[in-house]
């Protein structure tokens, strides 16, 4: 008898409970934690963040197109109402958001298009620190291609450079036709421009470029994924982007290159989907660009990092590489959409020449930025990187500081620190190739 009068006490405690709450306060199905919007050129995602995990069921629909998305289990809250004000003017793909409780218990998300999509939607566990994720990724139907987009815009740069020459030229003859304007002791009609470009490599080592080198930069997590966090709330995502920018810029002022970005806005790109960017483009070397974290605040200095076939070059090394390898999981990648077997193909094969010459390319690197900061290590460490792993792609991973590091957040938020690493950078590079140029292409640019 004992038992049964337990229970019965355990269920009119419960109903007691029930009746003090109220019918409004009880909890029905899933929390809106967060909804967010990050859009792109390349895809744009709509990730709704709630404390138990959703379903959904949709359907797309044509004229006007719009992806429609019914979600199980919601009632329409002031937080997923949030989402019909998160999306940009500027969003390539997105015309608006529409939300209404299509169903009891079933909350209608309608998403107008602005261009024909192809979306995935897919679900993501609760990790780092985020709780259950519902995840729409809007592709376009038709993938732009990037060597196509790389020949485009070097042919935009140098139609500018050709039109800011014939500026220049009209502006110079219009003064030359007005000798009063001249300064009686000048000795040249003009002064000559101010240098912007990087200093030139000696003749011996310049002449030996001879064809166009396409070089991929890798800005490290994005979007979804942050990275680390300084203690004054500085991302690394953000960091490494405004770094990457720069020397996009940088490069493709100098003689016979070109750079790829494989990522130019605040968006997650997935770590495979990173070497096949690079891939794309026939890229000569791949430079993945990060800062630091640790544990310790006390942790300083820059690093470079090339792949190891076999165990890491250290423990810190090891741990580097298991920290940025997590990125997919945080970032968000949908498995479904994942073709296994390339994955393994570009993550799983790794050459000996590959390293050798990434060890070359990350020594010149580092040498580089030994001079405008501190190293953490004097040599190139090793690691299993995933991002690192394109099989014909001299690859290197720059830690440019520790952001958990008060110190060093402070000099990577500055910009004369980032033009100072941006320099350093750019003239690595042209060290590694001059020193070891690149094989003619099977398909020019």
């Amino acid at each position: 008898m004992t038992r049964p009068v337990r229970r019965r006490d355990a269920l009119r405690g419960m109903g007691s409970l029930a009746l003090l709450l109220g019918s409004g306060e009880l909890a029905f199905g899933a929390s809106i934690v967060a909804v967010r919007v990050w859009p792109a050129a390349e895809y744009t995602r709509v990730t709704i963040e709630s404390d138990t995990a959703l379903s959904q069921q949709h359907f797309m629909a044509e004229n006007p197109s719009r992806l429609v998305i019914d979600i199980d289990g919601l009632e329409l809250s002031p937080a997923l109402r949030e989402l019909v004000g998160k999306v940009r003017p500027d969003d390539p793909y997105i015309a608006g958001v529409r939300a209404g409780q299509n169903q009891p218990r079933v909350v209608r998300l309608v998403i107008d298009l602005k261009q024909p999509t192809a979306p995935q939607l897919f679900t993501l566990a609760p990790v780092a620190a985020y709780q259950y994720r519902l995840v729409f990724d809007l592709y376009p139907v038709h993938e732009q291609d990037p060597l196509l987009a790389l020949i485009r815009d070097k042919e935009h740069a140098e139609q500018q450079a050709a039109q800011s020459v014939q500026d220049a030229l009209g502006e110079f003859i219009g003064k030359v036709d007005k000798p009063a304007a001249l300064p009686p002791s000048a000795h040249a009609p003009w002064p000559a421009p101010q240098q912007q470009t990087p200093a030139p490599l000696p003749p011996k080592l310049q002449h030996k470029i001879d064809r166009l080198i396409v070089v991929a930069i890798d800005p490290g997590h994005g979007g979804e994924d942050p990275g680390a966090t300084g203690p004054s709330g500085l991302h690394e995502k953000d960091v490494v982007l405004a770094v990457a920018l720069q020397l996009r810029d940088r490069i493709n002022t100098l003689p016979n290159m070109r750079a790829m970005l494989t990522r130019d806005a605040d968006y997650f790109v997935p770590l495979v989907d990173r070497v096949r960017k690079a891939q794309r483009v026939q890229a000569d070397l791949f430079v993945s660009i990060h800062a630091d974290a640790f544990i310790s605040p006390q942790a300083r200095g820059a690093s470079v990092f090339a792949l190891s076939q076999g165990g890491a070059s250290s423990a810190a090394a090891r741990w580097m590489a298991n920290r940025e390898n997590a990125a997919d999981a945080i970032g968000g990648v949908n498995l479904k959409a994942t073709d296994a077997t390339v994955m393994r193909t570009l993550l799983d094969m790794s050459t000996t020449a590959q390293i050798r010459d990434s060890l070359k390319l990350g020594g010149e690197v580092l040498g580089q930025i030994g001079k405008v900061g501190r190293l953490h290590k004097g040599s190139v460490e090793q690691a299993g990187f995933a991002v690192l792993k394109a099989p014909d792609i001299p690859s290197i991973l720059v830690e440019s500081g520790f952001i958990s590091n008060p110190e060093e957040e402070a000099k990577l938020r500055s910009p004369a620190y980032q033009a100072e690493l941006v320099h350093a950078l750019a003239i690595g590079i042209q060290r590694y190739f001059a020193k070891n140029p690149p094989l003619a292409r099977s398909r020019q640019l």
